[in-house]
């Protein structure tokens, strides 16, 4: 039995190059290893180099609630001009963010809301079991730590004001408790000093205690099961016959009988090559991190009235957060970073470090933000897994494992028409 199941999958194994070494191309490259495959991973940098370096760190299976909730349009302009809010701009950027961004907030609705959530729930939901499976046995599994995860508010009221974003996670399954002044501090001592007034506490999470760290060892893994990584810039796709036939980078020629393109918002340009348009924009994401940060919490924290995140790393707390739109410029703004540390010296009164670190990165936004995972229509073996806006380290794993089992030629449990990377041509 056991030569007859060896047999089956050498003839069923294909040539498979992933494109991107963040966690969604090195999820999916162990996985379709796993499976008995010939893969190669190509990375302009190498693994973890870019967003899955720098997010929050949390396995957030909460964050299915998608930015434009019904009310953006019009809390809009004024959050864009207030100093105090998360949304920043780039005004010289406008011009060309327009045409998305007005198809972008057209998804403003109850209806649409619904819908997003839906289709974020079914790759989030177990995000804590996919990456435990994703890492069980390898140099990686350390850094996955399972934990709740807080939402911290200045007011009870405060948190009313979100109740149709409460409402539409209950609608998904989501369950939590709800915590008074007294019973949030009991829990997190490091908010006593600061504003926080109220709390909301959801079990079945995790973090990762050094994202970039952890995806390298993934990447480790990857080599260790027989996986190839090439460090190069793909330059084309070379296509014949409505199939993808090699990836061209400028390091040499790879040919393959199956692609993937796991490259974020760098995905928007690859994808133009082949003629498909994916309408994404790259949202500008920030964190600080405070070196031997004298408080921070034991769980990551959601800080309500900055919509930022506190998580605690390996010898450092991590904020990330921030919303700015100004295209893939690396110049790094001060605003937003000014806003990070004023609302953490709010959130954490007196906090000492040794030093701080800043960080800009490029989330992928789909217009309708919902990831783009699954087979291109007008290629038959090429393959997306991008688009994941906030929550890419979140939903990696299990988007890897999607496309695995789909390249594999097996069904996956999930509706896969939600995130088809044909649904804007």
């Amino acid at each position: 039995m056991a030569c007859l199941v060896l047999k089956r999958l050498i003839m069923s194994s294909k040539k498979v190059a992933v494109i991107g070494a963040g966690i969604v191309g090195v999820s999916t490259a162990i996985w379709l290893r796993r499976r008995g495959h010939e893969v190669v991973l190509i990375d302009r940098e190498g693994p973890a180099a870019g967003t899955s370096y720098g997010n929050a760190g949390v396995l957030a299976a909460c964050a299915v609630v998608p930015v434009t909730v019904p009310g953006l349009m019009s809390k809009a302009p004024k959050m864009l001009f207030d100093p105090e809010s998360p949304l920043f701009m780039r005004w010289g950027y406008l011009g060309k963010l327009l045409p998305w961004l007005g198809k972008y907030l057209k998804h403003c609705n109850p209806y649409d809301t619904r819908r997003t959530a839906k289709a974020l729930t079914d790759i989030l939901a177990d995000c804590l079991r996919q990456h435990q499976e994703l890492a069980s046995g390898t140099g990686a599994a350390s850094f996955v730590q399972p934990s709740e995860y807080l939402f911290v508010y200045n007011s009870r009221s405060e948190f009313e004001k979100e109740k149709f974003v409460w409402d539409v996670r209950k609608e998904c399954g989501y369950h939590w408790q709800e915590l008074s002044r007294e019973e949030l501090i009991e829990k997190e001592p490091c908010f006593a000093e600061g504003q926080a007034q109220f709390g909301i506490c959801l079990d079945d999470h995790g973090f990762i205690l050094d994202p970039g760290r952890y995806v390298a060892a993934l990447a480790d893994h990857f080599v260790d099961i027989g996986g190839t990584i090439t460090i190069g810039t793909v330059k084309d796709i070379e296509q014949k016959g409505g199939a993808v036939k090699a990836i061209c980078t400028d390091v040499g020629r790879i040919e393959c009988e199956v692609g993937v393109m796991a490259t974020g918002i760098w995905s928007d340009a690859l994808s133009k090559q082949l003629g498909i348009k994916v309408q994404m924009e790259a949202e500008r994401g920030y964190h600080i991190e405070l070196y031997n940060a004298s408080k921070k919490p034991k769980r990551p924290s959601m800080i309500s009235s900055g919509k930022f995140v506190v998580t605690p790393m390996q010898g450092r707390l991590r904020c990330a957060g921030i919303v700015e739109f100004g295209g893939l410029s690396s110049i790094l703004s001060r605003k937003p970073i000014d806003l990070l540390k004023r609302q953490l010296s709010t959130t954490i009164p007196d906090i000492q470090f040794d030093h701080i670190e800043e960080w800009l990165g490029y989330r992928p936004a789909p217009v309708d933000s919902i990831p783009l995972i699954g087979q291109f229509s007008i290629l038959e073996n090429m393959y997306a897994g991008f688009g994941h806006h906030h929550v890419g380290l979140t939903g990696g794993a299990k988007t890897g494992r999607l496309l695995a089992q789909l390249i594999s030629g097996e069904t996956p449990e999930v509706d896969m028409m939600q995130y088809s990377p044909s649904r804007f041509t």
